[in-house]
């Protein structure tokens, strides 16, 4: 079974879901265990939707956000049992629903300076309850296939998360080898990376998997062939891509994936190594 439904129509619909994942994700940011990474601002797929991290509560316990996919509502969920609800088809705007999360979270017990631009807007929260469904089908789709991956690879990975800025699922492995790297004016020694990811547009059409190595060297890349359906990519942003729209109707579309996914690995993988060392991911 193709576990990848048309994403038509699915616009605005999205637009709705990301300024709500990002309120959530504005109250990790804020009060949550800060990961280098930043993992604590992601989300991570469940049976029933889109999870937060727990965030500690200053009387103890925990608070996590969910957007629950199946029942139409946000809720945020404390461990003493309190629970806070909002339904997603009740058209409310970022600002409005973003409102109702700070409220939560301060009944809660978290208050204090919060990002509202993250998720501050007036337009109306359209929300098509089919439309949800079917990418939350594609995103439990998407999800098992970055997993099977995950689990091939050796190595240090992320988890495969859900990134409410970008509205995007990813994982990303480590490599061994060090890349100094200069950002906000200071310079950092980062590792190589790879990442795998599913980015769901508006439609079939806007929505494809991406592999990236980081750093890209194009003249070391550009010219390796990729798998039927896949190509390189470099405007805005530099890696691979598999459109959705190749893979949507395959009844081998997992199995498309995975070999997407392989076939970037080695050939990213020379560029992940430290000097001497073996292939981070390699298996022996």
């Amino acid at each position: 079974m193709n576990p990848f439904p048309t994403l038509n129509g699915f616009g605005p619909t999205r637009k709705t879901l990301q300024r709500y994942a990002r309120a959530l994700s504005a109250v990790a940011r804020a009060h949550g265990v800060a990961h280098p990474h930043w993992w604590h601002i992601s989300l991570r797929v469940t049976p029933d939707g889109l999870q937060g991290d727990n965030v500690p509560l200053p009387g103890g316990g925990v608070l996590a956000g969910r957007l629950d996919l199946l029942r139409h509502e946000l809720l945020l969920l404390a461990s003493d049992g309190r629970r806070w609800s909002a339904p997603l088809t009740e058209g409310l705007s970022g600002t409005a629903m973003g409102e109702r999360v700070l409220a939560a979270a301060a009944d809660a017990g978290l208050r204090g300076a919060v990002e509202r631009d993250r998720f501050e807007s007036d337009d109306p929260g359209v929300y098509d309850r089919e439309a949800a469904g079917r990418f939350f089908t594609a995103l439990v789709g998407a999800s098992l296939i970055l997993k099977r991956h995950r689990a091939r690879l050796e190595g240090k990975t992320s988890p495969v998360q859900f990134w409410p800025h970008g509205f995007d699922l990813a994982m990303e492995l480590y490599g061994t080898k060090m890349v100094r790297h200069e950002e906000n004016g200071q310079t950092k020694e980062l590792p190589a990376q790879l990442n795998l990811g599913f980015y769901p547009g508006e439609d079939d059409d806007s929505s494809y998997f991406y592999s990236n190595p980081w750093p890209f060297d194009a003249r070391q890349l550009l010219d390796r062939p990729l798998p039927e359906g896949a190509g390189w990519h470099t405007e805005g942003w530099q890696g691979t891509m598999l459109p959705y729209a190749a893979v949507r109707d395959d009844p081998r579309a997992a199995e498309r994936v995975l070999a997407y996914a392989g076939a970037v690995y080695d050939i990213a993988c020379p560029y992940l190594r430290a000097q001497g060392s073996r292939g981070a991911g390699e298996q022996g």
